[in-house]
Parts: C-alpha cells; structure tokens; sequence
C-alpha cells in the first residue's frame, strides 16, 4: 500500500560541481523534479511508502531515470512509459542542467524539456480511480507539472479532483517557473492555473506564491508572512493548511532560512529561525521542506512540530549536491533538539 503518489515530471540533473555549464567538462548526473523530489525525501528521509505518476520516453535515457528513482526508493510502478521513435521527435526525457552558484553568483538553472513525454499526458491517460483504490492517503502536485503544457494542467484537475473523490488529502506548491510559461501567458496564466488547481487542495505549499497579482510579484519580510498567509485564506476557503518557506540570500552560499504556516485551527504559526545556513546546494530545498511538513500532518504531529520538520529537513537538504535529499530522520530530529556541527563519531 502507498502511503504517498507525486504527479510529475522527473528529469536527469547535469550538475557541474562547483564549476559552470558553459565551461563544464564532466557532470555529475542526479535525477530530480519538483513533485518527484517531495516523495523521494519522504520515502528516504521519513520511511514512508511513496510512488511517483510520470511518463519517460522508452529508451536508455529513460530507464537511466528509472534506475535513479528506483534506487531512491519510490515505486516506478505507475511510470507511463512511451515508444521511442529513435531521435525523439515525438517524445523525449527532459534534461536539466543545474550550477549552485557561489557568493554574489546565484544558481542557474537551464532546462531542456519540451516535447517530453510527461508533457503530452492527457485527460484519461491515467485510471485514477484505480491508482487511489488501493489505500493511497495523499496526492502531490504542483505548478512546474501543470506548467509543462496545457494537457497538463487538465490531467493535475483530473487527478486532484479524483483524489478528493477517494477521500484522499491533496497538497499543491504553485512553484513559479518563468520559463514554462514564456510564450504561453507568462504570470497571469500561471497564477490562473494555481488559483484554479489550489482549489482542489487541502494543504498549500509555497503558499505565498499565490499573494499579489501575479507569481513573484510581492516580496514579503519574515513578520508580514503569517498575515498575509491569513489573509490568502479567504482565496482558498477549502485549504486545510497554508505554508511556506522563508529565505533571505545574502549569497548563495549564506541563506536566512525559516518558514511558516496557517490553519483554521491554530491561526499563524513559524518554524524555527535559522539565519546565516551555509548552503552547499540549493535546489529541491523547497521540496524537502514540504516532505517534512508532509510528513508531520501524516503522522498526526502539530503543525508547528509539521513546519519544524519541514524546515529542518529543507535546511539539511541544502548542505549536499543534487535536487534530491540525502538526510535521515536522526538528523532532522537532532537539529530540532539544537544538534551542532561537531564530528560524530
């Protein structure tokens, strides 16, 4: 039985270390994807069973993708797989170069992702009702999926919407990416389709994602954050839980780093403050964050004690390579109790 299902897109990560892409000679290669990376932290960081809902092209690309999820855990059982013509002019796995970044050198990240095969799923594609028939307790999803194509975001509303037909708890991150939507509506559509997707959610990560006109247009200190959390609810009168990360970038390598949350039951609440992280890399800290919090509200653990896991988890996910996280449960716990850097032996 799956205790989590993630909907979307996996790519193969091309990491140049600490060097650049445009000058880089070897890659170290790393699977990763916004949904993707939420259920491969809850399955290797906090034990639960997950699984992921995707589609590859059928080649060696995609079985090199397939390996790497396998070996993080997640069951690639529901993997849509699709016919390889050869030079993928119909459908083709979805590249990702990514560089960390250093000092007053933010990360870059350079994607290669049209025409796959993810992206050409469509309304029916997938049984849903079969997928949640068998136990499954909680749906993933999030806006870099539905911004891959129009077809997409009608297979996010089919799956939601099915999900909450079996009783099963949905989260969504709205997790802007400029670059899926440049020639297709830009921020508006973007914020269109969240507000319309955000409605089938209980939980809402990244939450405030969706404040002001448009994605990104609202900057907000950490002290404006729980209100205006409050406020979004009104948006999202179903929404069970809001939340959010908290960043401040001195440089890429110094992160303020925190986060915070809302519900109906408990009003505002933050997770622990942790100014001045060194960050070795970080990408897919946003989505470690939500496995934590996941985590805690799967477990039935308070939302503060939700958003503390979360935020210990994204912060930990930051001090090593790769989209993916590469924690225990041990460590995010001994960071809540004050652990420090020393040498464990």
């Amino acid at each position: 039985m799956t205790d989590v299902i993630a909907l979307g897109e996996v790519m193969l990560r091309f990491d140049p270390g600490e060097g650049r892409i445009r000058t880089a000679r070897t890659f170290q290669v790393w699977e990763g994807g916004g949904e993707y990376n939420v259920v491969r932290g809850l399955r290797r960081c906090f034990g639960h069973r997950t699984a992921v809902v995707t589609a590859l092209a059928d080649n060696a690309v995609g079985r090199l993708v397939e390996d790497l999820i396998l070996q993080g855990g997640v069951d690639a059982s529901l993997i849509r797989w699709v016919p390889d013509d050869g030079i993928g002019r119909s459908a083709r796995n979805g590249l990702n170069f990514v560089e960390r970044g250093y000092g007053v050198r933010g990360a870059l990240g350079v994607s290669d992702r049209a025409h796959t095969a993810v992206s050409q799923l469509r309304r029916g594609d997938v049984d849903w009702d079969a997928v949640f028939s068998g136990g499954v307790r909680w749906l993933h999803t999030g806006g870099v999926f539905a911004g891959l194509s129009d077809t997409t975001v009608d297979v996010a509303d089919e799956a939601m919407a099915a999900a909450r037909r079996h009783g099963v708890t949905v989260s969504y991150d709205p997790n802007y990416r400029p670059s899926l939507w440049a020639g297709r509506g830009g921020a508006d559509r973007a914020r269109e389709v969240d507000l319309r997707l955000a409605q089938h959610a209980d939980v809402v990560v990244g939450a405030l994602g969706l404040a002001g006109a448009r994605p990104g247009a609202v900057r907000l200190a950490e002290a404006e954050a729980p209100d205006a959390l409050a406020a979004l609810a009104a948006l999202l009168p179903g929404a069970k839980v809001l939340a959010t990360t908290l960043r401040g970038v001195p440089s890429a390598g110094i992160n303020d780093w925190s986060a915070a949350a809302w519900s109906p039951g408990t009003g505002p609440v933050t997770g622990p403050r942790m100014p001045g992280l060194h960050v070795l890399d970080r990408i897919g800290s946003g989505d470690a964050f939500a496995a934590g919090l996941i985590h805690g509200l799967l477990t039935d653990a308070s939302l503060e004690r939700a958003v503390a896991y979360g935020t210990a988890h994204g912060a930990l996910a930051m001090t090593t390579p790769g989209d993916v996280s590469m924690a225990t449960l041990t460590e995010v716990e001994a960071l809540l109790e004050g652990a420090t850097a020393h040498v464990r032996r």
